[in-house]
C-alpha cells in the first residue's frame, strides 16, 4: 500500500547538516500494523511525519514516499492538504496540544468532512457521531459539545481517533498514542486501534517506545538507530532472537520484576497514614459556601525506611490527590498524616514543567539550600556540584538552561532536587513514564543506587507494571479513591 524508498531527512546546522533519517526503506502492506521502535532521537518521527507531509520547512528530505505509485514527497501543499485526513492521517502523543481549545469537539471532527468531502451538515454529523462510538465514546452528542479541556487524558486520545477516523484513511500514523496514559486506558485505546484495524482494514504505523506494546499489538517491527533501520521482523524474530547489538540492548532494557525478601517488618516508619479522607469543594457551590464531596475514603498505611511501596491505578482514582495530601498541599482533610523525616519531597513525571525554564540548573538547586539559610554561598555551590554527580551530571551541567538537557538528563536534575535538601522520603510520580525505554532503564537502576546510598524510602506511583514489578517492595491498588493491598508480585504483574 505504502513504499519508503531510500528516504534520508537532514538539518542545516551552522557548519554541517544534522542527518536525522539515513537511507530508510520499508514497506506497509493493506491491514497491517507495523512498529518502528527506538530510543528518542532515533528517527521514527521524522520518518512519520516526512509521510503525511508534516516535516518544518527547513527539512531536507530526498527519496521516496509512494501510495499506490505516486510520489508524495513531490506534492504540492494543496495536494498534501488532500491526502492528508483523507488517506493518510495521524494520532498524535498529546492530545492536548494537537486539539484547538476553543473549538467544541464536534466542530473540530467536522473539519475533515467539510474539507474532503459534500456531505450535508445532517451527514456530517452523523459520521461523526459514528466513529465517536468507533472510538469508544458513548453519548457522542454530548461528547460533541464539550471542548478538549472538559475531557480526560484518555476520551481526548479517543477523540483525536475518532478525528483520524472521519474521512476512512487507508493508513493511520499513531504516534505514542498511550504513553501518558494509564495502564487501563492505555489497554482501551490499543483495543479500539486494533478494532478498526480488522474491521475497516486500515493499516497502522505505530511509533512508540514500550516494547511490551509492541510485541503484542503489531504484525512487523522495524528497529530505527541514529536513523537508520538496523533490523526487521515478526515480534516473535525481534523478541526471541534478535540479531542486531542495538536490537538487543533495547530488549535488555526492559524492567523485570526482582524478587526481594520482606526485609521491612519489623524497620522503623518513614510515614505513616491513619483514616486519612480527603475533600474537594463542590464546584458548582463555590470554596466559601463549604459545600464539599469526598474523594478518599479512609485510606492507611506506612512505609518503613529503605522500603519502595508502590500506587498503581487508573486515571482518576486518586493516586495525585494521595500525594498531594501527603505533602500537605491539601487542606480539607480529615484523619492523620505522620512524617518520621524531614523534608518529603517529589520527584515529577515531567520534569521540564517543574525546573524554572529561565533558570539555569545551578540556580535552581542551589534555591532550597539558599531558603534555608544554613550555607554559604561556597558551601552551596559544592553541594550543588556533588549532588549533580550522585545523579550522574558532571559539574558543567550547572552552567546550563533545562531547554539544554535531554529529558533523561533533566529527569536527573530533578532527583538531585528532590535530595538537595537531605529528604529520605521521596514520592516518585510516573517518574520514567515520558522516557524511552533505555533511559528509563538508567533512571530506574539511578533510583535504586541512590535509594541504597541515602537510605531512601520511595512512594513510587507508576502505570507500568513492569516498572512496579522491578522498583517495588509492596503495592496497593487506588480505586474510587479507595486503597487496596496486592497480595503478591505474582498478582500486581498481571493488573
Amino acid at each position: 500500500m505504502l513504499e519508503v524508498k531510500h528516504l534520508s531527512i537532514s538539518f542545516p546546522e551552522k557548519e554541517r547538516e544534522n542527518k536525522v533519517v539515513l537511507d530508510s526503506s520499508f514497506t506497509i502492506e493493506k491491514g497491517e500494523i507495523l512498529a518502528i521502535i527506538g530510543e528518542s532521537g532515533s528517527g521514527k518521527s521524522m520518518t512519520a511525519l516526512s509521510i503525511i507531509g508534516l516535516l518544518p520547512k527547513d527539512a531536507k528530505v530526498s527519496g521516496e514516499v509512494l501510495l499506490e505509485d505516486r510520489n508524495l514527497l513531490g506534492l504540492s501543499e494543496s495536494e498534501r492538504r488532500d491526502i492528508r485526513g483523507k488517506r493518510i492521517s495521524m494520532i498524535f502523543q498529546e492530545p492536548m496540544t494537537s486539539l484547538n481549545p476553543v473549538m467544541k469537539i464536534g466542530k473540530q471532527l467536522e473539519e475533515p468532512l467539510l474539507l474532503h468531502t459534500n456531505l450535508s451538515k445532517e451527514e456530517r454529523r452523523q459520521i461523526v457521531y459514528q466513529k465517536l462510538e468507533q472510538a469508544g465514546l458513548k453519548d457522542a452528542e454530548k461528547i460533541c459539545s464539550y471542548y478538549p479541556h472538559q475531557l480526560s487524558g484518555g476520551m481526548r486520545q479517543r477523540a483525536m481517533i475518532a478525528m483520524a477516523l472521519v474521512c476512512q484513511p487507508e493508513l493511520m500514523i499513531a504516534d505514542e498514542p498511550t504513553t501518558a496514559l494509564d495502564v487501563i486506558v492505555q489497554e482501551q485505546i490499543l483495543k479500539v486501534l486494533k478494532k478498526i484495524n480488522q474491521e475497516e482494514k486500515t493499516s497502522i504505523l505505530f511509533i512508540s517506545h514500550n516494547l511490551k506494546v509492541v510485541k503484542d499489538f503489531c504484525d512487523r517491527i522495524l528497529v530505527m538507530q541514529d536513523g537508520k533501520i538496523v533490523e526487521e521482523g515478526t515480534p516473535e524474530q525481534i523478541f526471541h532472537a534478535p540479531k542486531h547489538p542495538y536490537t538487543q540492548k533495547l530488549l535488555d532494557s526492559i524492567p523485570k520484576k526482582v524478587k526481594r525478601p520482606e526485609i521491612y517488618l519489623h524497620t522503623p516508619k518513614v510515614l505513616e497514614i491513619e483514616h486519612l479522607n480527603v475533600f474537594y469543594p463542590d464546584e458548582k457551590q463555590g470554596f466559601l459556601k463549604r459545600k464539599k464531596h469526598q474523594v478518599l475514603y479512609d485510606i492507611s498505611f506506612d512505609i518503613k525506611e529503605g522500603e519502595v511501596v508502590g500506587l498503581i491505578g487508573g486515571s482518576g482514582c486518586g493516586k495525585s490527590t494521595l500525594s498531594k495530601a501527603i505533602l500537605g498541599l491539601l487542606p480539607w482533610k480529615e484523619g492523620e498524616i505522620k512524617h518520621y523525616t524531614d523534608f518529603p519531597q517529589m520527584v515529577f513525571q515531567d520534569p521540564y514543567g517543574s525546573l524554572n525554564p529561565a533558570k539555569k540548573i545551578g540556580w535552581i538547586l542551589e534555591e532550597p539550600l539558599k531558603i534555608q539559610k544554613k550555607f554559604t554561598k561556597e558551601e552551596r555551590k559544592q553541594k550543588v556540584i556533588m549532588m549533580l554527580e550522585k545523579v550522574g551530571l558532571e559539574e558543567k551541567y550547572r552552567r546550563r538552561y533545562p531547554r539544554e538537557l535531554s529529558g533523561g538528563q533533566r529527569q536527573r536534575v530533578g532527583i538531585a532536587l528532590s535530595l538537595i535538601l537531605g529528604s529520605r522520603f521521596i514520592i516518585a510520580d510516573e517518574p520514567v513514564s515520558a522516557l524511552d525505554v533505555t533511559v528509563q532503564a538508567q533512571i530506574l537502576k539511578l533510583l535504586l543506587q541512590l535509594k541504597e546510598e541515602f537510605q531512601l524510602s520511595y512512594l513510587f506511583i507508576s502505570h507500568d507494571m513492569d516498572v512496579i514489578a522491578q522498583m517495588c517492595d509492596r503495592v496497593f491498588q487506588m480505586k474510587d479513591g479507595r486503597l487496596y493491598a496486592v497480595e503478591s508480585g505474582e498478582n500486581y504483574g498481571k493488573l
